[in-house]
């Protein structure tokens, strides 16, 4: 089954109609897809915004508007008809489909204590589609191989500028040079696990562990899997960062991923800014809009690659 035929599975009737207008080509180059009630549908592509009108064209009036009810279709299916299956996912605004596919959800919540307990009415549904980028990491490599190994390394970019794919391919080819990594997928974006089982190619001697808070994750892996190195997906809260020193304290080499423009713009986050500060990271790797590399950097600044 390829991407497309994925996806499809999960949209409702009308939304899948408008799917089959786009070929396989066009479709495979879709990062996002977002539906709002009784507003365009759109799609991104190279971070540009596309409706559907017997093809791709400009967002406009006269394009497919999708229904309230045709985004509580669509909820059934990325839901497999139980809500209630999904409460805990879905409490954090979002559901991870089988593949790695992320799908966040808006509209009017149902708060207990303070927190979120339910969602009264889902408007509006962003479907991030994951696509593996084989290779994409092969530049990199050489910098951010030692002599003993992986140097601690974070990947730092914006929201939808590839780190999650280039952490998942550095993954997968440190693992299959003979490298044992605990991967923690926390949102089930890296691996993509479908029953405990990862569907993206991760290499041969990771171990996941799936759904997992990544600060627990990180120690249990430490603890039950004896890996050369943790790698980890959008490193930030004070947990993490004491999870982190229980890693570094073990002797594992870190691979991880933060938010951020550049270096300067992480440790503005003070979970982060404290772990920078130490020098902990011998390697930093910063990419811009479109998955572009901006650098690879040292932990003294140094630029070493573009």
């Amino acid at each position: 089954m390829n991407i497309k035929e994925n996806i499809r599975a999960f949209l409702g009737g009308a939304v899948a109609r408008q799917i089959d207008l786009i070929n396989l080509a066009e479709f495979n180059k879709i990062t996002e897809i977002r539906l709002r009630a009784n507003k365009p549908m759109i799609v991104k592509i190279d971070g540009c915004d596309f409706a559907i009108n017997s093809k791709l064209t400009s967002v406009g009036p006269n394009t497919y508007h999708p229904t309230p009810d045709d985004i509580y279709e669509t909820m059934e299916r990325i839901s497999r008809h139980s809500f209630y299956a999904f409460e805990t996912e879905l409490s954090m605004g979002y559901i991870t489909l089988a593949g790695g596919h992320r799908v966040g959800v808006a509209g009017q919540v149902v708060l207990e204590n303070g927190m979120v307990k339910a969602w009264k009415y889902i408007s509006a549904i962003n479907i991030r589609i994951a696509h593996s980028v084989v290779g994409c990491g092969d530049k990199i490599l050489p910098y951010i191989l030692g002599d003993s190994g992986l140097l601690h390394t974070m990947i730092i970019s914006p929201p939808g500028c590839g780190k999650t794919t280039l952490l998942r391919d550095i993954v997968r080819q440190i693992s299959n040079r003979g490298m044992t990594v605990g991967l923690t997928d926390e949102r089930s974006e890296v691996a993509g696990s479908f029953q405990g089982i990862p569907q993206n190619d991760v290499g041969t001697r990771t171990d996941v562990l799936d759904g997992c808070p990544k600060a627990i994750a990180m120690v249990m892996l430490l603890r039950a899997m004896s890996p050369d190195v943790i790698a980890v997906d959008e490193l930030g809260g004070e947990e993490d960062a004491r999870a982190v020193d229980t890693v570094l304290n073990a002797g594992v080499k870190l691979l991880c991923t933060a938010h951020g423009a550049n270096v300067t713009d992480a440790m503005e986050n003070p979970a982060l800014s404290k772990m920078l500060a130490r020098g902990i990271f011998e390697r930093f790797i910063v990419l811009g809009a479109k998955n572009m590399l901006v650098g690879v950097f040292d932990k003294l600044g140094k630029h070493l690659h573009v």
